[in-house]
């Protein structure tokens, strides 16, 4: 009986120093909440479609591939429109799949981007040889493969990388003429080959047994994948005949009309297209080696912090690209903080210079005081899991770093928009928005707006059966560097 009543203080005294934190956390949210009440402002004309990818479905080339964490290029006009944002050279140290690049590109705006993940890498450079000097060739060699689908003819076949999380991803048929496929790709000339590989690219998913689902791939019952237990119908699967060609076709149809049409605009407006680069790497490595004040923009959309492994996510298309195991592990730890699985990076053995920003999170009270109630959840083991609390400081000392950098390769007078969701872990509301703009602002810049969507966002199912459903805001926020 003693023990029973003892236990039972002692989950009194642990619930009661959960809520001790939460109570803490709160008043110093609603304080920092009151600090940017003047900035922050619900902006009507956002929507979550402005913010997503779903704006870029109607619209010729940013249609193409299904990047789901895109923000759309409308909301890239929007922006540089409404804040008159100078003509020279723009920024994005997330590039993604490259909306912002080339939205900026068709507005005049030279466009510089930084991307980690091979998947980016190879879309944004299939863009770029879509909208260059040596179109006509990629669309005669398209229109070829799309008449002849010489893949359907006997030949030989050329293996792809197969990881542990894709294998049985594709029906038997369908894996046998990707691989014919990439072995008639082996005769095409280099800029050809790229963007017929690129349209492979865009119709994994939908040719296989798999679907995007947030923090993993999710396997459609007809995988033979978890026998007796799988009961997900992701509902039809394309043939690969089907998905290629009509791939092959939207982009035919797209440069062919796109070019003609961006090029009248652009004589409309008297400018010319702006050029478009690519950086291969980590922001935190490249953005240090960039010269000081030399963007007129930055627009950006940094991972969330909410979990996803998009090494996992994007898995199909990085296999096809050959990218190994052991070559996703380290692309999972170079990544910006924002899964359970990143480890600890040391930023000042990265960048010496970084210690201010450092020490802009060491000394902000809310930030500390979410960390200690996670660090606190997880010795109770009361975390879904142990590397949530390791995570979430990485995500906000390593942005604290990114923003630095921001700042310091922006010219005078110039913006930094930044699209981003807020979070909750262990019934904390952590957000986002003004956690990133305090720090901003401690690092230099004058916090102009926090745009918030009209409509917020749920927090996960799990935290909302075990602490009960919260309106999250998303933003988009709106820094200037003055000086």
């Amino acid at each position: 009986m003693q023990m029973i009543e003892e236990l039972s203080i002692r989950t009194q005294e642990i619930s009661n120093l959960s809520n001790n934190y939460l109570e803490k956390i709160q008043k110093l949210d609603e304080s920092l909440a009151d600090y940017f009440s003047r900035k922050i402002v619900v902006d009507k004309n956002l929507t979550r479609k402005l913010v997503s990818f779903q704006a870029n479905k109607g619209r010729s080339n940013y249609r193409w591939y299904k990047y789901k964490e895109a923000f759309s290029a409308d909301l890239v006009e929007y922006l540089c429109t409404k804040y008159q944002v100078d003509n020279g050279r723009i920024l994005d140290p997330f590039a993604g799949t490259g909306t912002a690049l080339f939205a900026c590109s068709e507005l005049g705006y030279d466009a510089e981007g930084i991307e980690l993940l091979p998947i980016g890498q190879q879309i944004i450079k299939s863009n770029i040889l879509a909208r260059g000097s040596n179109v006509e060739d990629i669309l005669n060699s398209l229109r070829y493969w799309s008449t002849k689908k010489i893949w359907n003819k006997d030949g030989a076949v050329k293996d792809f990388t197969i990881l542990r999380i894709t294998e049985g991803a594709y029906p038997k048929e369908t894996a046998y003429k990707i691989k014919r496929y990439l072995a008639e790709l082996e005769a095409e000339e280099s800029d050809s080959k790229k963007v017929l590989l690129f349209a492979l690219l865009c119709v994994l998913e939908s040719i296989s047994f798999t679907r995007k689902d947030g923090q993993y791939l999710r396997w459609d019952y007809r995988s033979g994948r978890r026998k007796g237990q799988n009961t997900f119908d992701k509902g039809k699967i394309l043939s690969f005949d089907e998905a290629i060609t009509n791939k092959i076709n939207e982009i035919i149809q797209d440069i062919s009309s796109g070019n003609a049409n961006n090029d009248l605009f652009l004589h409309a407006k008297n400018k010319k297209r702006g050029d478009v680069t690519i950086s291969q790497g980590s922001c935190l490595n490249i953005l240090p080696t960039i010269r000081g004040r030399s963007f007129t923009g930055v627009i950006t959309s940094p991972p969330y912090c909410n979990r996803y492994d998009y090494t996992r996510t994007y898995a199909l298309e990085h296999a096809m690209l050959g990218v190994g195991e052991s070559e996703i592990a380290s692309l999972r730890q170079a990544m910006l903080s924002c899964t359970v699985e990143n480890k600890k990076k040391e930023l000042l053995s990265l960048n010496v210079k970084w210690q201010k920003a450092i020490d802009v999170c060491d000394n902000f009270l809310l930030l500390q005081e979410i960390l200690n109630y996670l660090d606190y959840k997880r010795e109770q083991k009361e975390l879904n899991n142990n590397g949530i609390a390791r995570m979430v400081r990485g995500y906000f000392y390593e942005m604290a770093c990114v923003i630095q950098e921001c700042y310091r390769v922006l010219k005078e007078n110039s913006f930094m928009f930044m699209v981003n969701d807020n979070v909750r872990y262990a019934g904390a509301s952590v957000s986002v928005d003004l956690i990133l703009s305090k720090i901003a602002e401690d690092i230099g810049f004058a916090v102009e707006k926090i745009l918030v969507l009209p409509q917020g966002k749920g927090n996960s199912s799990q935290q909302m059966g075990k602490h009960g459903r919260d309106r999250l805001r998303k933003c988009v926020y709106v820094w200037k560097k003055e000086r």
